[in-house]
């Protein structure tokens, strides 16, 4: 059995308080995410007809290509030997966006099942090319961003590597954003 010292010390001791949170100092914190506008829209099914598909995606605008030069498709095979400079690499991914078309939303059927993403090019650097992901796509983000790559890479040699202006660009969020 305890002292009674003891039991004294425990019966004086002071009561501790919990304090539990309110937030409050929370409130100053920027959150960004009320910035981002989610798409709600109802798409086509992927049994519909090609045809419903069609309409409905004519309805969708297609992405618009953030850059104000105009450069004409280069459409070479897989093995090219290109050389790496702005207008070649402007001019490779045009002839992409039409012959990998499935992936991006410029086509009216795509967009009518759901698929309204989009590739830009962003900057040369060096002999990396710095591309952005926007709007929806079928395939995970990293796969597209792997196909872009590598169809880049095999046309124009040069180039070492493919890559996003911005990480959060290849998570799930920003798949559905629009």
């Amino acid at each position: 059995m305890p002292s009674t010292a003891s039991n004294r010390r425990r019966r004086h001791a002071p009561a501790t308080t919990l304090k539990m949170s309110d937030w409050s100092s929370f409130e100053a914190l920027d959150d960004d995410d009320n910035d981002l506008l989610i798409d709600n829209k109802d798409y086509a099914e992927e049994n519909d007809s090609q045809e419903y598909k069609a309409q409905v995606g004519a309805s969708l605008e297609p992405p618009e290509i953030d850059d104000p030069r105009i450069v004409d498709p280069i459409q070479v095979p897989a093995g090219s030997q290109l050389e790496l400079d702005e207008d070649t690499v402007l001019g490779v991914m045009s002839a992409m966006r039409q012959e990998l078309g499935t992936l991006f939303g410029y086509q009216a059927e795509n967009r009518g099942v759901g698929i309204t993403g989009g590739v830009d090019y962003v900057e040369l650097d060096g002999p990396c090319v710095v591309v952005r992901l926007k709007g929806r796509f079928w395939h995970e983000r990293t796969t597209v961003l792997s196909r872009v790559s590598n169809y880049l890479q095999q046309r124009i040699p040069e180039i070492i590597e493919v890559s996003v202006e911005d990480p959060w660009q290849l998570t799930n969020e920003a798949n559905e954003v629009w």
